[in-house]
């Protein structure tokens, strides 16, 4: 009966259908897009979750130097998270688009220390309400139905330690591998 009952629990989840992304609507043009991807950033006293994340943001949120794109590697203790200021407790409100170059479907994972919740297209992609290290969320399948550009909204925190911050996507079948920052712009 366990067997069973563990069996079609695990089909249902092979039979899951990708998360349909919504391409920008209308697509930005060229000229109207900068490399990377904007940023603003808090510095709370503490930070614990999203929740404390996203209400640092509203309380004290200013706009940093740009990220790159979303590849920021581990770093030693006491370096600087991502482009801001300060090493710990460190909390990014993320904006700006992503672009695939064809469509299909794609496995995409995050690795983050600590917490992270983003959307593109629309859709809730990951959600890590804790404080880890450096590690790969769990896979999520999304369907990309045109090339093109996906907004992409993102609220980060790290509290203590290290920090980093990964995209990673792949065509299904295919390998997963990191999102180069030529794939990320801003308006």
């Amino acid at each position: 009966m366990v067997l069973a009952v563990a069996g079609a629990f695990c089909a249902g989840l092979a039979m899951a259908a990708p998360l349909k992304l919504e391409p920008a609507s209308p697509q930005p043009k060229a000229g109207q897009l900068k490399p990377g991807l904007a940023v603003s950033y808090a510095y709370p006293t503490e930070v614990r979750n999203l929740t404390d994340a996203e209400r640092a943001l509203r309380r004290s949120g200013k706009k940093g130097k740009p990220l790159s794109g979303l590849d920021y590697r581990d770093t030693e203790e006491g370096e600087m998270t991502l482009t801001s200021t300060q090493a710990l407790r460190v909390v990014a409100g993320i904006s700006g688009y992503v672009r695939f170059d064809a469509p299909g479907v794609y496995n995409m994972d995050f690795l983050s220390n600590d917490g992270l919740q983003v959307s593109i297209g629309g859709k809730e992609v990951v959600y890590l309400d804790e404080r880890t290290p450096c590690d790969p969320s769990p896979v999520t399948q999304v369907q990309v139905p045109e090339a093109g550009w996906y907004a992409l909204e993102a609220v980060y925190f790290q509290r203590l330690g290290t920090a980093c911050l990964h995209m990673r996507a792949g065509p299904e079948g295919g390998k997963v591998t990191w999102m180069p920052d030529s794939a990320f712009a801003y308006k």
